[in-house]
């Protein structure tokens, strides 16, 4: 998995460096010291050494312990000092394990965790929550669905119990499950209004049309109004087991104390997963083009396929999504950006904004750019377009080491930033568990990180932009947009 994306030679050669800075920093002596997943040879210093040192605030990250029970439940902790712990289900199981006649029951399920289990009625299980100060919330990706709670650190066995009466209990009542269904069609009403919602679905479902992925997460309107309590319970039958569920918890939690827990509380899930894994999701080079000029800006989504978690090209590609970056007229900075595209679409009024995204699967995604543009303005659209593809084909050619470089801080940057509350920490962690089978340290991440050269970008770039069949959706006054042959064409244009 993770752990042998990129082999024992490269962390030799990463983590040299970061042992030379953390020496530098305090020079001791140096001996073997065992580092949770990491090699043994780091030395003393880079642990002795100030806090505010980067080398040893990375092998100073608290250790993530996991424990894994004989069903396959995998319990996995990071323990800090933190008054507050956030633990949470993380169910390897979404809308993609649903068929088109299903479609939709994973996140009607989420909705139903809350109205009530045999022991609680939702009454009784809001206020609890709002006795103890806590939250407790859900979410359903395409694969994946998490149930979490937030609470102080001497509540953690109420909030597991709670966890595990809500999956395990719930009533799912017909009656209820009518009432939810009007609570979640004002939801699909809701999501219908947000512009950059419908592009990112309408490209799933150009880019995987015919597959699981290419499907919404809410599923139709016509579905969702004829759910049933069958559908309801054959999905958690079928998806709900051990194997493939994680407990996470981050901040204030014990380990072992957590372990016990979970030993009570789940120790009535099935353990063996009787459903075949899904096949790969195919993506097609296609496009969506739904023209409204009643609307005031153009919204246009362009991507091809990316890679999926475990690939080792996913931080060769994530370099050069931060290469991209994004920009934003609203932010003030005019020209004065180092990157390229962001100087043409604010000297040319070509766009209002733009976003680099990479979307990982387990063995696919969409790696591309979406983008917001004065669609009614004479060759907005086209340009904007030709630049992209331009930039894109740049990446494939001439990307230099100072952009690399640059995009390395900044991924680094963004990554630790964002594990900064025990929530943050608890998803990360569920999700590399589901991911990866264990979790990577920061040591390791910022390791995988430096280890990507300008060469490698330029080599795995080649691979996934050059001459490959884009997927397109565009939205609003996009009557300019090129056509889908010359999109395509402008995807391998002579280099030299």
């Amino acid at each position: 998995i993770a752990a042998r994306v990129f082999g024992n030679r490269t962390m030799l050669a990463a983590t040299r460096t970061l042992r030379a800075a953390a020496t530098a920093t305090a020079r001791t002596s140096v001996r073997p010291l065992a580092v949770a997943g990491l090699p043994r040879f780091y030395s003393a210093a880079a642990v002795s050494a100030p806090s505010y040192s980067y080398p040893a605030s990375l092998l100073n990250h608290a250790e993530t312990r996991v424990t894994t029970f004989q069903n396959g439940l995998r319990v996995a902790t990071e323990t800090t000092n933190s008054p507050t712990a956030t633990v949470g289900i993380f169910i390897d199981a979404g809308s993609r394990l649903e068929s088109e006649f299903n479609n939709g029951v994973a996140h009607f399920l989420e909705h139903m965790a809350f109205k009530g289990t045999g022991s609680r009625s939702q009454q009784q299980l809001e206020v609890e929550i709002e006795n103890m100060g806590a939250s407790l919330n859900a979410y359903t990706s395409r694969e994946q669905t998490v149930y979490y709670a937030r609470v102080f650190k001497e509540d953690v066995p109420k909030a597991v119990d709670i966890l595990a009466d809500i999956l395990l209990n719930s009533k799912l009542e017909q009656a209820q499950i009518d009432r939810e269904c009007s609570v979640i069609l004002r939801e699909m009403q809701e999501v219908a209004g947000m512009t950059e919602e419908v592009i990112f679905d309408h490209l799933h479902a150009t880019a995987y049309q015919g597959t699981a992925l290419g499907r919404t997460i809410l599923g139709p309107r016509e579905r969702v109004q004829n759910m049933s309590q069958e559908d309801l319970r054959n999905y958690i039958k079928k998806n709900y087991v051990a194997s493939r569920m994680v407990l996470a918890g981050a901040g204030g939690v014990d380990h072992d104390e957590l372990c016990k827990l979970a030993e009570g509380a789940f120790k009535d899930l099935p353990s063996t997963w009787e459903v075949e894994e899904p096949a790969k999701c195919k993506f097609t080079g296609s496009d969506i083009r739904i023209r409204d000029d009643t609307m005031p800006l153009a919204h246009v989504a362009l991507a091809v396929e990316g890679c999926g978690w475990t690939s080792p090209d996913y931080f060769p590609l994530m370099l050069a999504n931060t290469v991209v970056g994004m920009w934003d007229r609203s932010q003030g900075q005019g020209s004065h950006r180092a990157s390229r595209l962001a100087n043409d679409a604010y000297s040319q009024k070509l766009a209002h904004s733009y976003m680099s995204f990479n979307t990982c699967y387990k063995d696919t995604g969409l790696w591309g750019i979406y983008f917001i543009s004065p669609g009614k303005q004479v060759d907005a659209l086209d340009t904007m377009i030709f630049n992209i593809q331009n930039e894109w084909r740049k990446l494939c050619v001439d990307v230099t080491d100072y952009e690399v470089n640059r995009a390395k801080q900044q991924l680094k940057t963004n990554t630790f930033a964002a594990l900064d509350s025990t929530t943050a920490v608890c998803e990360d962690i569920g999700r590399q568990m589901l991911t990866y089978g264990r979790r990577m340290t920061p040591a390791e991440v910022d390791a995988r990180i430096e280890h990507v050269t300008a060469d490698t970008v330029r080599e795995v770039c080649n691979r996934y932009l050059w001459d490959v069949c884009p997927a397109m959706v565009g939205m609003g006054p996009i009557e300019a947009i090129p056509d889908y042959n010359r999109i395509r064409f402008g995807m391998a244009w002579n280099r030299f």
